[in-house]
């Protein structure tokens, strides 16, 4: 059996590449994925995104060029809010984002996706600990 770190590390390149492909036709990457549904979600500022989307942004660095970007496709406004296009492409993506995830979900009963996300975090807790 293969060992937690090489399934983590395979599923996550699969995720990645998997979900590039579903975003491909709104010519989008993952993190305009998040930014997008984060603003949508009632995040206002460039800060208040990268806030909510802490992990990413220690690892990759800032959020803002993701939202100038969104901005600049018209569909975020200059006060954080989503324009009409913006409502109606998160829609769009948001629908490709549930098919992809369903695909990824299939078999895997509720109960069993539950134990998967505790188990994860004792591991992270159990680490943060140390």
């Amino acid at each position: 059996m293969k060992p937690l770190g090489w399934w983590l590390r395979h599923l996550h390149e699969l995720l990645e590449s998997s979900m590039a492909l579903a975003l491909d036709a709104e010519s989008l990457t993952r993190r305009h994925w998040q930014v997008l549904n984060t603003i949508a979600l009632g995040a206002r500022t460039p800060e208040q995104v990268d806030t909510a989307m802490a992990p990413f942004v220690a690892g990759e660095g800032s959020m803002a060029p993701k939202v100038a970007d969104l901005r600049a496709r018209g569909w975020v406004t200059e006060d954080g809010t989503l324009t009409a296009d913006g409502r109606e492409a998160h829609a769009r993506v948001e629908a490709h984002v549930k098919q992809f995830r369903a695909k990824s979900m299939a078999g895997i009963s509720d109960d069993d996706y539950r134990t998967t996300l505790r188990t994860l975090e004792r591991c992270a807790a159990n680490l943060e600990a140390a």
